[in-house]
C-alpha cells in the first residue's frame, strides 16, 4: 500500500513526492568539507586560453571574404540576368502562359501565407 503524502507548509502547486521530500531533507546551504573544494580547483589545470591574435585574424578572414563576394557579386548577377533574358526570350510568350504563371505565383504566395500565419 502506497502511503499518501502528508500535506507540507513547504508545498508548492505542481510538486510531487518526491520534490517535497527533497525539500523537507534539504541541508544547509554550506556543507564544511575543511578546505577539500578549495584544493581541488587548485589543483585544476588553468583553462585553454586562445591566442590573443585569434580574434583579429578571424575579423581580416571574414573582411576578405566580404570584399571577395561584394566583387564577384556584381558578374554573377550580370550572368544570371543574361542566361533568365535567353531563356524568356528563346520562348514564345502567349496570354494563356501569362495567366497561368500569374495564377501559379498567386497559388505559391497564398500558400506561404497561410503557412507562415497558422496558429500551432
Amino acid at each position: 500500500m502506497i502511503d499518501e503524502p502528508r500535506p507540507n507548509s513547504d508545498a508548492e502547486p505542481g510538486d510531487d513526492w518526491l520534490d517535497r521530500a527533497l525539500r523537507a531533507n534539504r541541508a544547509e546551504d554550506y556543507i564544511p568539507d575543511d578546505g577539500f573544494s578549495a584544493r581541488v580547483m587548485a589543483a585544476l589545470p588553468a583553462p585553454a586560453a586562445l591566442p590573443a591574435w585569434r580574434k583579429h585574424v578571424l575579423a581580416l578572414l571574414w573582411a576578405i571574404a566580404g570584399i571577395a563576394i561584394a566583387f564577384s557579386l556584381p558578374g554573377v548577377v550580370t550572368e544570371v540576368a543574361r542566361g533568365v533574358f535567353r531563356l524568356v526570350s528563346a520562348s514564345p510568350v502567349s496570354l494563356s502562359g501569362m495567366v497561368m504563371a500569374v495564377v501559379a505565383m498567386t497559388i505559391v504566395t497564398w500558400t506561404a501565407t497561410a503557412v507562415v500565419l497558422r496558429r500551432e
